[in-house]
């Protein structure tokens, strides 16, 4: 049984945290607002009452937090997660943040004595609440090696692809893929709705071929029934696609698809949908054909 310091209990973060306790561990879970402490406390964990209390004495802290400003804050100050962990201690950042940002991370945990690796996830809620996700693991192989059983606590496929920062250029890819998954799936729909085809037979068709993905298997029920009920916000996935666009032009990459992905996106979350879940791409597809989602 580890000691586990839990910062961020959101829609994915508790789940998380939730895998942990079940897999035997004390976990000190702390959440900010009092959504968050309500989320916290249906983990099954120890509901801390300050970022302090969470993560003193912790052998491992996770921070699950919406963006690099959220993360860079809770880490930093007297009362901050690095000031309150013991050196030597794991930090393991879930977030979803900038390659540079994790690196900024990496570098002030260093100088406060902490190990530290960037270990964003992706699995979506649903992989969250299996303890299904796929962790991309920046950082040290031996802090790694440490700390496996935990990440094998929450998710299924666990990598390491290089150091610090590396798991966050790698998600920062999966997000451009699920964003062009979704919206290839969206496209499809629109053009078999247009030929009268009896949709739920062509995903299946589809869905057993080369065409089939993890994206048609967990978004194409929501996506038939017009349900755009948040597992990941298109505020979120609006913000990580700026993660891309950002990193494309420090890397002088031309990805013109990329660049028509992230205005889609974009639009969406101009139109009010926010915070609807990134399957509603679908919705700004029927509604460029004149379509209804429940015709």
């Amino acid at each position: 049984m580890a000691v586990i310091g839990f910062v961020g209990p959101g829609v994915m973060g508790r789940p998380m945290a939730a895998n942990l306790v079940a897999a035997g561990h004390e976990v000190r879970v702390y959440g900010r607002s009092p959504e968050s402490r309500v989320r916290a406390e249906s983990t099954g964990g120890i509901v801390a009452d300050s970022v302090r209390d969470a993560c003193a004495g912790a052998e491992v802290v996770c921070t699950m937090l919406p963006d690099g400003p959220a993360v860079l804050g809770a880490i930093s100050g007297d009362d901050g997660v690095l000031a309150s962990m013991t050196r030597g201690a794991v930090l393991v950042d879930h977030s979803t943040i900038s390659p540079a940002e994790a690196v900024e991370v990496h570098e002030s945990a260093a100088a406060a004595g902490i190990r530290c690796l960037d270990a964003p996830v992706s699995g979506g809620e649903a992989g969250a609440v299996e303890g299904a996700l796929s962790i991309m693991v920046g950082g040290a192989q031996e802090t790694l090696d440490e700390v496996r059983p935990l990440l094998e606590a929450m998710g299924t496929t666990v990598v390491r692809v290089g150091g610090a920062g590396a798991g966050q250029v790698v998600k920062a890819a999966n997000q451009l893929m699920v964003a062009g998954h979704i919206q290839m799936l969206a496209e499809a729909l629109v053009f078999l709705r247009a030929h009268g085809t009896d949709l739920s037979s062509a995903l299946d068709v589809l869905g057993g071929g080369l065409a089939g993905s993890t994206v048609l298997q967990r978004k194409r029920a929501a996506m038939l029934s017009g349900d755009f009920t948040p597992g990941f916000r298109i505020a979120l996935h609006d913000k990580d696609l700026g993660i891309v666009s950002a990193a494309m032009r420090e890397q002088g990459l031309a990805l013109p698809a990329t660049a028509l992905l992230t205005s889609l996106v974009a639009a969406v979350r101009a139109r009010g949908g926010a915070d609807l879940d990134h399957s509603a791409l679908y919705g700004l597809t029927l509604d460029l054909n004149g379509m209804a989602a429940t015709d």
